[in-house]
């Protein structure tokens, strides 16, 4: 057996995603499994570094994680470890207004690149960092997580069958109470950048491209949208605990046209209490049948099962609406959503095995994210073009 060893330069990933999703659950739980075994002769084993600006974090960081036969290191020189060959990969996961920077610096080293999403606030400089990676001949990958949800994977699944018939609409409901650190309240649980426009803040920008890949991949391309936006609490309370004003939207009302008909509505808010079965739930109706997904489960309900409501709100509804639900059963084993993302961008990389979440994908939901905030500041319908 040969071990190929991915050298893979982690930048910014001492935020809350970066280390748990990327760092953790992704490139150390990869390691952790004896690598990625791609045949009985060959496993692909990642090789990380830590990079960023603060070399207390860094070391932290590592002195934290290194352990059971895995050695982190870090450096603050991203320069000088770019032009290091031993580095085949860059990720970044730094700010939205940062990556433009170091994607640029990563091509120009010959580095495949991998990074989060949104790639950029506007669809021009999005597409430009595309066209800096395929110039420069290296592959490049956005993250798009949620296509291998469970959930979410229950729902194509679904569509693959048959199930809904012809689909006629879907609705999705996103987010949870993020506090706002006011004395009395609880620490807030999101850093305060994200709700700073001039940060590259918003909801609009960072959920938006979300639903694009979503929609896009499993019910139909997004042709056009009218999305409202607010940003609903004016003030939190910063990481030196002094307060800021709330300068970008924390909440979106979204509808997409798409091109075979479907409608979908998607709510996000950060200033919303969840009563419903997951953070994100997503229901899809058709002619057939209706299921409704959270991040891990699905319920279905068919045609055959659906019961017949009648008004009356002079008495207590006689049906129990959660009845007659069966619960879609785990088709397989559930990996981490991040890590099989990983998986397939260092087989790409590697092996040049077939990868088609680039840059220029992540660009279309930069592109509807900026459609949103048009629509939202002309109060109506914007249309968007093909990318």
């Amino acid at each position: 057996m040969t071990i190929r060893p991915i050298g893979i330069i982690l930048n910014g990933v001492t935020g809350r995603m970066g280390t748990n999703q990327h760092l953790v659950r992704s490139i150390l739980a990869i390691m952790q499994q004896g690598g990625i075994r791609v045949s009985d002769d060959l496993t692909l084993m990642p090789d990380p570094i830590l990079t960023g600006r603060s070399a207390p974090r860094l070391q932290a960081l590592c002195e934290r994680y290194t352990g059971a036969g895995q050695q982190l290191t870090y450096s603050t020189d991203l320069d000088k470890v770019l032009a290091d060959p031993r580095y085949q990969v860059f990720f970044d996961s730094s700010g939205t207004l940062q990556r433009a920077g170091f994607v640029e610096r990563a091509a120009a080293a010959g580095k495949a690149i991998y990074c989060e999403k949104p790639t950029a606030v506007t669809t021009a400089e999005a597409l430009r960092l595309a066209t800096v990676c395929e110039r420069a001949g290296v592959k490049n990958g956005v993250v798009q997580d949620k296509l291998w949800l469970p959930g979410l994977r229950k729902l194509q699944m679904l569509k693959e069958q048959g199930f809904f018939g012809r689909i006629l609409s879907v609705r999705g409901e996103f987010g949870y109470w993020v506090f706002t650190g006011h004395v009395g309240d609880q620490p807030a649980q999101r850093p305060s950048w994200n709700y700073r426009k001039q940060d590259g803040g918003g909801i609009i920008i960072d959920m938006l491209c979300h639903w694009r890949y979503v929609i896009d991949n499993l019910f139909g391309n997004v042709t056009g949208v009218s999305c409202l936006g607010a940003t609903h609490l004016p003030e939190r309370i910063g990481e030196d605990g002094k307060p800021y004003a709330c300068t970008a939207d924390d909440s979106a009302y979204a509808t997409f046209q798409l091109d075979n008909g479907v409608i979908c509505q998607f709510n996000s808010s950060w200033d919303v209490r969840v009563r419903r079965d997951d953070l994100l739930t997503v229901q899809v109706d058709g002619t057939h049948g209706t299921a409704v997904a959270g991040l891990r489960k699905c319920w279905a309900q068919h045609a055959a099962a659906t019961p017949r409501p009648v008004w009356n709100p002079d008495i207590d509804s006689p049906l129990n609406h959660f009845d007659r639900w069966t619960e879609v059963p785990d088709a397989t084993t559930y990996d981490n959503a991040f890590k099989i993302q990983w998986e397939l961008f260092l087989r790409h990389v590697a092996l040049g095995e077939p990868f088609r979440w680039t840059l220029r994908e992540g660009a279309k939901g930069v592109q509807l994210a900026e459609a949103g905030l048009r629509s939202w500041q002309e109060r109506r319908w914007v249309d968007l073009e093909p990318l």
